[in-house]
């Protein structure tokens, strides 16, 4: 049996490190095979010697993150111990952590992990960022984050949403009303993220004047968008014709960052995904850059990832056989 001790230099790190009825360091003992003991400012941790190191690395791993001021949940555990499982939780230090907007609640949005800090910092130092990844990496969420940013600092003048309005199984003909209510349940999860960051009466007072717009993609077309944050979400399921005709509509003193999974496309058979082609395309265009996202990045429930996973070695193996 080995033992290694760990000493905090707070009271309030041993409190935020095992989490509500001590979840965290169960988390951390189940996984590894370890068992934590603690006594006032002192942890120890004994098990078979690699256990407790792998355990005293991933500890240290939250620890970092707890006095970034994070909040430790189930997620950022998990997300330091698979760091920890590829020898790569010394990146942690390099997180800054930086708050990029506080939402209507005054919950600070920030990156949560390496993959969406990469992600942000692109969109801070390119006109054009493409964001490819699976579902629940924070994609779109971050980009509106950005762009509610940027407006609130007078950067742009305009924050525009788009999306194509592809149906992923049903038929828009069979909802109820005018054109603009049938498209309006394909742009839910953008107003969803404005809502939350800005607030359903600031956010219809901004549509009104015209400094925020939600659309589908089809009425970008013959448009200059300057001085504008413009967000394409779902890209996967833009045609090569439309994507480039919304590259396009790239005005001065504008930002645009393009959103999409390329494991769900929903256009029809024969119809190239445009996400996929500009990924090849744009790739040594300097001011473009590329990030994508891994499971990893997932910051939903974590069946979502064990989802995704299942998803890709399934895919795997069709190709193989």
């Amino acid at each position: 049996m080995f033992e290694q001790i760990i000493n905090f230099e707070r009271m309030e790190q041993a409190v935020s490190l095992f989490g509500s009825f001590d979840e965290n360091i169960k988390y951390i003992e189940k996984k590894y095979s370890v068992s934590v003991v603690c006594r006032g400012a002192e942890m120890k941790i004994s098990g078979e010697a690699e256990n407790v190191s792998l355990a005293v690395r991933a500890v240290n791993g939250l620890l970092d993150l707890i006095n970034k001021g994070e909040q430790l949940n189930e997620q950022n555990v998990r997300y330091v111990t698979s760091l920890v499982d590829e020898g790569g939780e010394d990146q942690l230090k390099s997180m800054n952590g930086d708050c990029i907007c506080m939402t209507t609640k005054g919950r600070p949005v920030k990156p949560k992990t390496l993959g969406q800090e990469k992600y942000v910092q692109a969109i801070r130092d390119n006109t054009i960022v493409i964001g490819v990844g699976p579902a629940g990496t924070g994609k779109t969420y971050l980009a509106v984050a950005m762009a509610v940013s940027a407006f609130r600092a007078k950067e742009v003048n305009r924050i525009i949403l788009t999306r194509p309005a592809v149906e992923a199984g049903e038929k828009l003909g069979f909802l109820p009303g005018d054109l603009q209510q049938k498209v309006d349940p394909y742009l839910r999860p953008l107003y969803d993220a404005l809502f939350d960051m800005l607030g359903a009466e600031n956010f219809q007072r901004y549509q009104e004047r015209g400094n925020i717009e939600v659309a589908p993609l089809a009425y970008m077309r013959g448009r200059t968008l300057d001085d504008s944050f413009i967000i394409l979400d779902e890209a996967q399921n833009t045609t090569t014709e439309q994507m480039k005709m919304f590259l396009t509509r790239l005005g001065f003193n504008s930002k645009m960052v393009v959103t999409g999974d390329i494991t769900q496309i929903d256009l029809p058979d024969g119809k190239r995904s445009g996400l996929v082609e500009i990924t090849k395309i744009l790739k040594n265009v300097e001011d473009i850059k590329t990030v994508r996202f891994s499971e990893k990045d997932v910051v939903r429930h974590k069946l979502v990832q064990d989802i995704i996973k299942a998803y890709e070695k399934y895919e795997e193996a069709k190709k193989r056989r």
